[in-house]
């Protein structure tokens, strides 16, 4: 029997990026195929149409590479969806220049608290970070007494998240921006070990002479910021805020995550992992959408896919324990 080489043999991180990306290629021909049958043509491999659907799925790309960073440490930020809400609204509240400075920072701030509660405190991610979501939704009712903000974005929030250069959407370039950061930080920085090293064992990092405090402060500091910038892109491509604005994107964005084979358990995976499984949720989104799929339907199938690779790597793990 021959031997397989050895360069041929794809590795553990590598094995579910290529799922993902074949389910993508499933999902373009399927749609494809039940687009032509029904209405007699193909939108979903026109150029333009993928640009738009990528140009959607940008915001959803940046609050998932925040949202890795913090499963990397095995942890958790429910918290997302209304730190995105809440940068959108006082982005556009604020205005003029100081608009998009103010909405990264009201991201910033929440992850910072949202670090300290988990590193400090000692409170469950999962727990504290819930919390801190109700509380700025109470925030953010009692800002706009409980009505639509009032409010629009400005030129620059629109021109960075809604309009083109070279016909490439500026979403793109920002998620590109982002992309490039995470991928810096995650390989080639003394942090991005200590991210993967805490994922791994928190308790042996920390004997090895690693600040695990001060790294979940950050990584939960950056996830915060990312939500924030999504939120500030997000009014910009809808030239408004408005009140749950980020609550379609908490449970895409950790499926995106563990799609991409990101170990939901922490401390290993890779951001290309997480940027195919962002498309291939995005894909999956348009699909559903051309099919007409609920929106009660895509939340089961968000939380579906959550829970198997949940329990195909909790699987894993006691297996080689």
């Amino acid at each position: 029997m021959t031997a397989v080489p050895a360069n041929l043999i794809l590795s553990r991180d590598d094995r579910p990026i290529v799922i993902a990306a074949l389910f993508i290629i499933v999902i373009l021909i399927g749609g494809t195929a039940y687009t032509w049958m029904h209405f007699g043509s193909a939108p979903l491999l026109s150029p333009n149409y993928l640009l738009q659907q990528l140009q959607i799925g940008s915001f959803l790309g940046i609050v998932a590479a925040g949202m890795m960073i913090v499963i990397l440490i095995s942890q958790i930020d429910l918290s997302v969806p209304w730190t995105l809400a809440a940068a959108a609204m006082l982005a556009t509240a604020i205005g003029g220049p100081w608009a998009i400075p103010i909405g990264l920072a009201v991201g910033l701030i929440v992850g910072i608290v949202n670090g300290i509660g988990v590193a400090y405190l000692r409170v469950p991610s999962m727990i504290f970070t819930l919390g801190i979501n109700a509380v700025m939704r109470g925030l953010m009712v009692a800002h706009t007494g409980g009505f639509a903000p009032q409010t629009a974005a400005t030129d620059l929030m629109r021109y960075l998240a809604a309009e083109r250069t070279f016909g490439i959407p500026n979403a793109l370039f920002v998620w590109l921006a982002v992309s490039i950061v995470v991928v810096v930080i995650l390989q080639r920085t003394a942090l991005g070990r200590y991210i993967y090293a805490i994922g791994n064992k928190e308790a042996a990092a920390y004997l090895a002479g690693v600040n695990t405090r001060r790294v979940t402060v950050i990584c939960f500091a950056l996830c915060g910021l990312t939500a924030g910038l999504a939120g500030v892109l997000l009014a910009g491509y809808s030239v408004k805020a408005y009140q749950g604005m980020g609550d379609a994107y908490l449970l895409p964005s950790i499926a995106a995550v563990v799609i991409g084979g990101t170990n939901i358990l922490g401390g290993r995976g890779r951001y290309l992992g997480t940027l195919v499984g962002v498309i291939l949720i995005v894909l999956l989104n348009s699909v559903l959408s051309i099919m007409e799929m609920p929106e009660a339907g895509r939340q089961v199938i968000y939380g579906a896919v959550i829970i198997l690779m949940l329990l195909v790597y909790g699987r894993g793990e006691r297996v080689t324990s």
